[in-house]
């Protein structure tokens, strides 16, 4: 039988990686742009959110360059995902999981530097920790079907 010393170790958690942070950061900042319907991520929008956000400068670099990566290919990452989701309208997405996707479609697309299996791994962990019980499984699936027609990055 656990103590509760051993208990209460367990159910702590570790931080986040400084790019796991980053991709948190990014999410959070597309999810608030996406509920207010814009989009568009000025300088002074993202100094706001920072200033709200702590974060370390690593983090906060690589969650602005995904921003804005995200924000420069919107049109084409949006279209890509309309064109995986299977009877199901791209309105209806959830905020918190359209994000989560355009963050992944766009490391998966756009981002030469990213593996494309870290960047789907790691929109799936983000989803089960800001999605709903359902989310991992749905990014998982969209993702994947994008993946299959964007060759692997290694």
């Amino acid at each position: 039988m656990d103590s509760s010393k051993t208990r209460s170790s367990k159910q702590k958690k570790n931080k986040p990686s400084p790019r796991r942070d980053g991709r948190e950061a990014a999410v959070q900042f597309l999810f608030g742009c996406d509920c207010q319907d814009e989009l568009h991520g000025t300088p002074e929008e993202m100094d706001s959110f920072w200033n709200l956000r702590q974060a370390r400068s690593f983090a906060r670099d690589f969650g602005t360059e995904i921003v804005r990566g995200v924000l420069s290919h919107l049109p084409e990452i949006d279209t890509i995902i309309r064109d995986r989701l299977q009877n199901y309208k791209f309105h209806r997405l959830t905020p918190v999981d359209r994000n989560i996707l355009r963050v992944g479609t766009y490391e998966i697309v756009f981002n030469d530097d990213i593996p494309s299996p870290v960047a789907l791994n790691e929109a799936i962990e983000i989803a089960k920790r800001f999605g709903t019980d359902d989310s991992p499984k749905f990014v998982n699936g969209i993702l994947d079907r994008i993946l299959k027609d964007h060759p692997a990055k290694s």
